[in-house]
């Protein structure tokens, strides 16, 4: 009954899933340690820079409350539940993965994910259940970290030449989103200092995943 309130009270911050600039695109690689492997070449990094974007040209909130997450470790490879792309209940390993996070004033927090079959938005401790689930029972290959980069940082900071979505020649993978790559005035690429999860490299904070579900989720 508390989620269903605070879900009915809640206004989410940006549109809705189907009018989110949503860009996306994959294969399907072996079998490893599920019925299958889904490696990404995908654009949820842009799909997240283009939310904090919104909220920032709309002002539905302050950016102060707003972050992106990074989702990855060192071996890139990370099960996430409940993702459009899942087979029943199999996981989606993805080599990184990127959802919004929003820490209201209320002191509840929301997950932006637009490649769940959940909520969206998502009270942040149904979705750390249903799609994060635990470690606790994985091998340390998969263990997750989440790397947190306050939205403001995020819109100033990122940037993307799209190389990674080509092939040696050039060519693309699968077709880039329509608008222009996301840069900055020093830098056209660094994406792979958001995926780090060094946390001596790149912006934002890096937590193991159940201290992200504490600090996060409700006390």
């Amino acid at each position: 009954m508390n989620e269903e309130r605070n879900v009915s009270e809640y206004a989410s911050i940006t549109p809705s899933r189907n009018e989110c600039v949503y860009t996306r695109c994959y294969w399907y690689l072996e079998a490893l340690a599920w019925s299958f492997l889904l490696n990404t070449f995908v654009f949820s990094e842009e799909n997240v820079w283009k939310l904090c974007e919104c909220i920032r040209d709309k002002g539905t909130c302050s950016l102060d409350e707003v972050y992106a997450v990074f989702i990855s470790n060192e071996r890139k490879m990370v099960p996430i539940w409940k993702q459009k792309s899942s087979r029943g209940d199999q996981p989606v390993i993805w080599d990184y993965h990127v959802i919004l996070l929003h820490r209201s004033k209320q002191g509840q927090s929301f997950i932006y994910d637009l490649d769940t079959i959940l909520p969206f938005p998502c009270i942040f401790d149904v979705y750390s259940k249903e799609a994060f689930k635990s470690d606790e029972n994985l091998r340390p290959d998969f263990w997750r970290k989440l790397r947190v980069i306050p939205a403001n940082i995020y819109l100033q900071k990122f940037a993307s030449d799209r190389s990674h979505m080509k092939h040696s020649d050039g060519s693309w993978r699968m077709s880039p989103p329509a608008y222009p790559c996301i840069e900055t005035s020093d830098c056209k690429a660094n994406l792979d200092d958001f995926i780090c999860m060094d946390v001596r490299v790149g912006y934002g904070e890096v937590y193991e995943l159940s201290t992200f579900d504490e600090h996060f989720g409700v006390k």
